[in-house]
């Protein structure tokens, strides 16, 4: 809101000073060299002018990445459809996983679907909170902006899995597979990935870093063999 009033303000001041220049002076002709200098500036003027205001909309009027992912303190979930018999069955989306918008909430909060068989699913956007996906295969499934947090995903398969800017917070990944899975934007906090497999992962600088600290880092994945801690490429 700051940034539009400082728009606003610009522009009521160069009102100003054209309501108050004095009138009794006379024009005087400038040279075409210089009519054509002063219609460049007012023309390049007048776009900076533009896109000042339009930065200043876009910031003003867009809720911050963060907090549409549901990744801040301030972030309420909805209540849960108790009544829906449904709600707890998986079925795929064909929705884009840019900004996991889709007509219907995905919420799979307290369901036990253990084992799913959900290779190549677009789950993106799903809420999972005390959700039982342990042993489950998300092979090739998306899960971009995916709220996963304080669930059972202990030995789940994320082989080639798109989870970018998700939120695996609280929840247990132990012996969980993320071989060559994009995990760009995603947090790991609180999270259990003792005996996790990250091989070939795509991860970000900043999250790495903070993967590293994990203290569940460590262990030998039971399916894959592979050492935990190295596999995520942590010292």
């Amino acid at each position: 809101m700051r940034v539009l009033s400082t728009v606003l303000a610009l522009l009521a001041a160069t009102v100003s000073v054209e309501a108050f220049a004095p009138a009794n002076l006379k024009p005087v002709r400038p040279s075409l060299f210089a009519q054509r200098s002063d219609s460049i500036d007012g023309i390049q003027a007048m776009k900076n002018l533009a896109v000042s205001a339009a930065v200043a909309f876009i910031l003003v009027s867009s809720p911050s990445a963060s907090l549409a992912d549901g990744q801040t303190k301030d972030f309420k979930l909805p209540p849960i459809d108790y009544a829906d018999k449904n709600r707890c069955v998986l079925n795929s989306s064909s929705m884009g996983q840019a900004n996991a918008a889709r007509d219907k909430l995905l919420d799979l909060r307290e369901c036990k679907i253990a084992g799913a068989k959900a290779t190549g699913y677009d789950l993106s956007g799903v809420i999972m909170t005390n959700t039982d996906a342990s042993n489950a295969n998300f092979a090739e499934a998306y899960f971009s902006k995916g709220y996963l947090r304080d669930s059972m995903l202990d030995g789940a398969d994320f082989t080639n899995a798109i989870v970018d800017r998700a939120t695996f917070k609280g929840s247990s990944l132990r012996g969980a597979i993320f071989a060559n899975a994009v995990l760009t934007g995603t947090g790991f906090e609180g999270a259990d990935v003792e005996n996790a497999d990250f091989t070939d992962a795509y991860i970000g600088d900043f999250d790495i870093r903070l993967l590293c600290k994990n203290p569940t880092l460590k262990g030998e994945n039971p399916k894959t063999g592979a050492d935990t801690r190295m596999s995520a490429n942590c010292k």
